[in-house]
């Protein structure tokens, strides 16, 4: 079951960077065998935050969009695999992209678009919603812990979150300086 909106680990990042920072930041958290799905428009920075959630882990390559491949995997800490099911017409093809082995393999697997594919995924991940803040360049972070494991880290995650937090407040009206 997944916590009740207010009570939902939230931040706002102000730059593409920010984004990647925050990432960096949750992936000191990933275990293997952990799931993170990436929900947001277009454009929102679901591979942005799949960027810096891999160079938290230590991965080297430059990680891009696999909207055409659908899959890449990637060496850090843990391996990551990093799934686009944007194009997949049907839930049961991502049963094809041999997403059970993925997810048993220890590694640590982030899907955008994950939440058009809920129905072929173990009740156990982290929704990472991504959605578009007042400025251009503003993002709205919020987790969402599905299931034992994430919930079970639900004050880390928002420890985590704590330095952008406070980016939060101060872009807030009447809450500080500007960063």
């Amino acid at each position: 079951m997944a916590a009740a909106p207010q009570d939902l680990p939230r931040a706002t990042t102000s730059s593409v960077e920010q984004t990647r920072d925050l990432a960096a930041a949750l992936s000191e958290l990933a275990r293997p065998g952990d799931l993170l799905l990436l929900v947001g428009d277009l454009g929102a920075g679901k591979t942005a935050f799949a960027q810096g959630f891999g160079r938290g882990l230590g991965v080297e390559d430059h990680i891009t969009s696999p909207t055409f491949a659908l899959v890449q995997g990637y060496d850090g800490r843990l391996r990551m695999n990093h799934l686009d099911v944007y194009r997949l017409e049907q839930v049961t093809e991502a049963l094809d992209l041999g997403l059970a082995e993925l997810l048993d393999d220890g590694s640590v697997t982030l899907i955008e678009w994950g939440d058009t594919i809920t129905g072929a995924l173990p009740h156990d991940y982290l929704e990472v919603r991504i959605t578009f803040g007042p400025e251009v360049d503003d993002r709205v972070v919020e987790l969402v812990p599905v299931g034992p494991g994430w919930q079970a880290r639900a004050a880390a995650l928002t420890r985590a979150l704590e330095p952008f937090r406070a980016r939060e407040a101060d872009a807030a009206p009447g809450g500080g300086a500007a960063c």
